[in-house]
């Protein structure tokens, strides 16, 4: 007797205990898929490390994205505000334009 049953429905080969035959598991589009999204380093740490963790959200199931997302972007978000805080170089003067030449 043959190791192997056919399927109820289509004749095709199911395991002995009625399982899926290797390599013929069922396509679930719901589930996590990487999206293999190439990183360029930015140069700054922390920036870099906030955009690697975008690849956590290749590991999770879509409802779970938007949390990753939420804290990246705060994360981002919080990086462009202190630079906004930074003291800069001082502001070159404004033109001066009146003229002396009128002084009577």
């Amino acid at each position: 007797m043959s190791e192997s049953m056919t399927g109820p429905e289509d004749g095709s080969p199911t395991g002995t205990d009625g399982s899926e035959p290797f390599g013929t598991e069922a396509y679930d589009p719901a589930a996590p898929a990487p999206l293999y999204v190439p990183l360029t380093p930015t140069g700054d740490a922390e920036v870099d490390a906030l955009l690697h963790r975008l690849g956590d959200a290749d590991h999770l199931a879509t409802d779970g994205h938007i949390e990753v997302y939420e804290d990246v972007h705060r994360g981002l978000r919080d990086t462009l505000t202190a630079l906004d805080a930074r003291p800069g170089p001082p502001a070159p003067p404004a033109p001066n334009t009146h003229s002396d030449s009128n002084r009577s």
